[in-house]
């Protein structure tokens, strides 16, 4: 990804929109990644009081815009917020640390996402899981929306 880093953010910053999920989330961060978020991005299973301790497949409670949801997790980044940074924080884990954000970049945007709101059934019969909420599409439909609709 070294060699495409620079025309993503071109492209980017020239008014594109960049949609990260899990591992593009820890690519957006500046370490190692594209630099495209207005702080970087740490490994969540290590931040003080996670939820989560391990790599292991598994389902994340977070706070979606106030509304309690659970999704399917694997070893994600947590957003590390510059202070004062100009983003939109739409879901935090248990702990408070932003597990799902938008933020502007030069005349575009980049909105991020650890937990996967696009999981359909097979992600979790596959693993073994249930979610509690079942399994719906809508928080992935809202990161979208906040994506196109921008800051």
């Amino acid at each position: 990804m070294k060699d495409a880093a620079g025309a993503i953010r071109d492209w980017t910053r020239e008014g594109g929109r960049y949609l990260g999920f899990c591992m593009c989330g820890y690519l957006a961060g500046s370490d190692p990644g594209f630099g495209l978020l207005p702080g970087t991005t740490e490994q969540y299973i290590t931040t003080p009081s996670a939820s989560i301790h391990d790599a292991r497949e598994t389902i994340v409670a977070v706070s979606w815009e106030s509304r309690r949801r659970h999704m399917y997790f694997q070893d994600g980044p947590v957003f590390v917020l510059d202070d004062g940074a100009n983003a939109s924080v739409l879901a935090t884990y248990d702990n408070g640390t932003p597990a799902a954000l938008v933020a502007p970049y030069g005349s575009g945007q980049v909105a991020v996402v650890v937990p996967h709101p696009e999981a359909d059934t097979t992600w979790y019969s596959d693993a073994g899981l249930n979610n509690p909420d079942g399994v719906r599409f809508d928080l992935g439909h809202d990161l979208i929306e906040e994506t196109i609709r921008g800051l």
